[in-house]
């Protein structure tokens, strides 16, 4: 089924095709300028610093329902074992197997196409079995490291966490910046709290995937209007689920990595920053968050802190 007239007008309106050259592979993260990061340490005032990751584990938050998507697989190759004879300094070594979005994780550009097109129009089939992603590779993102901003939609609303059916709207995030006192600036990126990681943290691993909470097909465009140069929310699918529009499943993906060039982030936990706000009373902080550089990967987990 193709996509519906709806989705190809957003697309169009959102479109950054060419916006910084034809060759460009980072996307909205250009709006992250030097201007930007030096306003963004500027917010750190008391050093408090917090943990966004959830830990890497092999019952974690993947249920299956992706194929190949697996949780991390740790294993132990050495223990103890004394390389240079008997005696002498003793080395413990590990691998891990994982998928590269299996838990806190950036989406790469090149994870989402439509329409046989990546970000910047180049070809889906670009990417292949033995090299990945050759354009838009996780590697090319470079350095995340802006301003980051929590918009508490729960708590704006009142709630620790939203109903499962809950599509964040446009009119929710600005209700969001209303209460925490702030303002989007361009090359801001926006954490957008639902409350719904609570499910897994509480062992609800099946009730955090589904029904979730998140983000709306209306909200592309409002941070394209803003200039944003990321967004991560703490929920698995990112937006909601099931869809709001029957059958239409990932459109918001698609206008954010395929139109915009705009990184994405699941499976974020925001609930002790959303304290940590509350604790120090502003939402705006210094947000370092840069993905792991798997060559030609199409996602990367990453390990993100806050600091206030």
């Amino acid at each position: 089924m193709s996509l519906p007239t709806e989705f190809h007008d957003l697309a169009g309106r959102v479109n950054n095709w060419g916006r910084w050259g034809d060759s460009d592979e980072k996307g909205t993260l250009n709006l992250i300028t030097d201007a930007v990061v030096r306003d963004a340490v500027a917010t750190v005032r008391s050093g408090r610093r917090v943990p966004l990751a959830l830990p890497l584990r092999h019952d974690g938050v993947q249920t299956g329902v992706i194929p190949g998507r697996i949780n991390p697989l740790h294993t132990m190759v050495a223990v103890n074992r004394e390389l240079f004879g008997a005696g002498t300094v003793a080395t413990s070594d590990d691998i891990v197997t994982m998928g590269l979005q299996a838990a806190t994780h950036w989406d790469g550009l090149a994870h989402v196409s439509h329409g046989g097109r990546l970000y910047n129009g180049r070809p889906a089939d670009s990417i292949t079995p033995h090299d990945g992603a050759s354009f838009h590779g996780v590697e090319k993102t470079g350095p995340v490291v802006s301003r980051g901003v929590l918009l508490d939609v729960a708590a704006a609303r009142g709630t620790d966490r939203l109903a499962g059916d809950h599509a964040v709207t446009p009119e929710d995030l600005e209700a969001a910046e209303e209460w925490a006192g702030t303002r989007i600036r361009p090359g801001d990126i926006v954490l957008v709290r639902t409350g719904q990681i609570q499910r897994y943290l509480a062992g609800e691993k099946d009730a955090y995937a589904h029904p979730s909470p998140g983000l709306s097909l209306r909200t592309p465009e409002w941070f394209h209007a803003r200039d944003v140069a990321a967004v991560a929310n703490d929920t698995l699918t990112f937006e909601i689920v099931p869809p709001e529009v029957p059958d239409l499943w990932l459109p918001v993906h698609a206008l954010h990595l395929v139109e915009m060039g705009m990184l994405q982030g699941q499976n974020w936990n925001l609930e002790e920053l959303s304290r940590a706000c509350a604790d120090e009373g502003r939402y705006a902080f210094l947000l370092m968050a840069t993905p792991e550089p798997f060559v030609g990967g199409v996602g990367s987990p990453v390990a993100p802190v806050a600091v206030l």
